[in-house]
């Protein structure tokens, strides 16, 4: 069973005389390798076989509800198609984020040819459980979460997980408690409760405290104490920095402080943006992901959306030229504008308004609102200087591979640069949300005496006009960037990238070909990943690269694809190559005389 309030595997008479049992295949029903939904009872589970061996586990991601049979498996790990949450197929556990909980597990055995599975019928209704957790004993020791972002709420539960049974204090700035931020610039009406980590129900009886519109404006590691925004101080026994960034506001421009300039952090913040520019001209600055996500969300109902973009095109820096390009066409389609290879030198304003943005190449733009997608900060100015802190040039806290900044000092998420191993431990701040809260969890465990290091292959996807394109690896120094696509795969919305340094892919991004990256994502895990040169010579040969990563993964997967026909190149032995034709020779004139007689 999994160490879980409702546990796959459970031996306890009370709940087996409860339990729903039933014939859900034939051995002979599943290769190894394979994964199949069947049907128990009134719910649903995944049947799995890996090694000889079957499993039963929860049929869906518990992210967002992703049908697992389409993921990938390794290792005795399911990894889900859409956003790369992973799971272990023996306990049910969390390998990898963004999913919270763990899924269930269920009892199987087999009797002659038959595979039966029996479940709890309430773990098979929720289909999700949720980790054990340790209250708390004592308020001798504190262990101070500042940030209520992924990092914070992860760290926080984790520490409850693992046996820490002092007092745990979650500081939030925002009123809400722990929300999923990436949903802001993708559904930017959403009411925030609907998008809760967790509700106040499940922070209070697993005794974690919510300080809600609080900040802790000083941390003093020396004397660990923290100041808060309400004048009260706490003396901590551990410190975890979760705080995330500051959306860049280009103060440093003419104008800047107008009311109707916009950035995207918060839900006050998303649901401002789509109030003002709702029948307004819109100048978006910045070409990245947060403003096109915001360009998509806006368009409809705006009278136009400018992007304004120091790149080429979108995208140029993390996704290459090519697919920018084809991402720019497009928003174009959807009536986004745009002007590259300029910067916005002033916003005219008038009574405290923005009525155009001047640049320094193109025209002036007449608008009535401005969203700046520029990047963010990490918010660390509230920690006092030490020699046992180290930032980076952009103010980011330096950590080990632990997400240890100094003794009884932690960082986890956008607020840190750490050694990733995928770049030989350079270090780099990366701004994903699963990196940051397995950094969360990575944290919490070396706090508590577990030594797990940040190894995992950070993710992230873009959902945009309803596409979603995905993303694993980490490659903004690359020699090279080659595509499985079909001649129009751009125009359709569908194609593989591979970033490659040499012969060593760095990331695969993807759009309408799930699972190919959660497939990359587990090779690039278990060191498995083919090299360029073999991924090159099989798109060349097979027309695609599904083949070459399914037989390095291990097993199957077939992801929706037209198949190119594309010549085949086979190698023959010279010998049989000459001996072949000679042979047919041979009969031919054998055939003509004996027919001849």
């Amino acid at each position: 069973g999994i160490n879980a309030e409702y546990g796959g595997g459970t031996t306890d008479q009370s709940l087996m005389e409860k339990k729903i049992e039933g014939v859900v295949a034939k051995i002979s029903e599943l290769k190894d390798g394979e994964m199949q939904e069947r049907p128990l009872g009134e719910g649903k589970i995944l049947l799995v076989k890996e090694a000889g061996k079957f499993y039963a586990v929860g049929h869906k991601c518990l992210h967002y509800g992703a049908p697992l049979k389409g993921g990938s498996l390794l290792n005795g790990t399911i990894r889900c198609p859409w956003h790369s949450a992973c799971f272990n197929i023996k306990t049910g556990d969390i390998e990898d984020f963004p999913s919270l909980d763990c899924l269930p597990t269920y009892e199987v055995r087999l009797e002659g040819e038959n595979v039966i599975v029996s479940a709890d019928p309430k773990i098979l209704h929720d289909c999700r459980v949720t980790k054990f957790m340790h209250k708390k004993q004592n308020d001798e020791e504190i262990a101070l979460v500042i940030g209520g972002g992924p990092a914070g709420a992860t760290a926080s539960e984790v520490l409850r997980q693992e046996g820490f049974k002092g007092r745990v204090i979650l500081v939030c700035k925002e009123k809400w408690l722990p929300y999923d931020r990436p949903k802001l610039s993708k559904a930017m009406t959403i009411e925030p409760e609907k998008i809760f980590l967790r509700n106040q129900k499940f922070y209070s009886e697993h005794d974690i405290e919510v300080l809600l519109e609080t900040e802790v404006t000083s941390l003093d590691h020396e004397s660990k104490t923290a100041i808060l925004s309400n004048g009260s101080s706490i003396r901590y026994t551990v410190a975890f920095v979760c705080t995330g960034g500051i959306a860049q506001n280009l103060a440093f421009i003419k104008g800047s402080t107008a009311k109707n300039i916009f950035t995207l952090r918060t839900v006050n913040d998303a649901h401002e943006i789509v109030k003002a520019t709702k029948d307004e001209h819109v100048v978006i600055i910045g070409s990245s992901f947060i403003g096109m996500e915001v360009a998509s969300c806006i368009v409809e109902k705006s009278k136009s959306v400018t992007v304004v973009g120091m790149e080429k095109v979108p995208f140029e820096r993390v996704l290459g030229y090519e697919i920018g390009l084809a991402m720019q066409k497009f928003h174009e389609s959807k009536k986004v504008q745009f002007i590259m290879e300029d910067v916005c030198m002033e916003f005219k304003e008038q009574d405290g308004k923005v009525t155009s943005v001047l640049l320094k190449h193109g025209p002036e733009l007449k608008c009535g609102a401005v969203i700046i997608g520029a990047g963010i900060q990490p918010a660390t100015s509230f920690i006092k200087d030490s020699d046992l802190i180290k930032k980076s040039r952009d103010k980011s806290l330096i950590t080990d591979k632990f997400m240890n900044v100094a003794p009884g000092l932690y960082a986890a998420g956008d607020v840190v640069s750490f050694p990733l191993p995928l770049l030989n431990n350079k270090s780099v701040r990366v701004e994903h949300y699963a990196i940051a809260q397995m950094q969360g969890r990575i944290a919490a465990l070396h706090f508590l005496g577990k030594d797990v290091p940040c190894n995992n292959i950070p993710t992230f996807w873009t959902v945009q006009y309803g596409k979603s394109l995905r993303y694993c690896g980490y490659a903004i120094d690359y020699d090279e960037v080659f595509f499985d696509k079909d001649a129009d795969g751009f125009e359709k919305q569908q194609f593989v990238a591979f970033y490659a340094k040499g012969e060593k892919i760095l990331a695969v991004c993807s759009l309408n070909r799930d699972p190919i990256v959660a497939i990359a994502t587990q090779l690039m895990n278990a060191g498995k990943m083919p090299t360029a040169t073999e991924i090159k010579t099989a798109i060349s040969t097979d027309g695609t690269s599904n083949q070459i990563l399914k037989v390095a993964l291990g097993y199957k997967i077939e992801p929706e694809r037209k198949k190119v026909s594309v010549p085949v190149k086979t190698s023959v032995s010279p010998y049989f190559r000459y001996l072949l034709p000679t042979v047919v020779i041979f009969l031919a004139v054998v055939t003509f005389f004996l027919f001849r007689k």
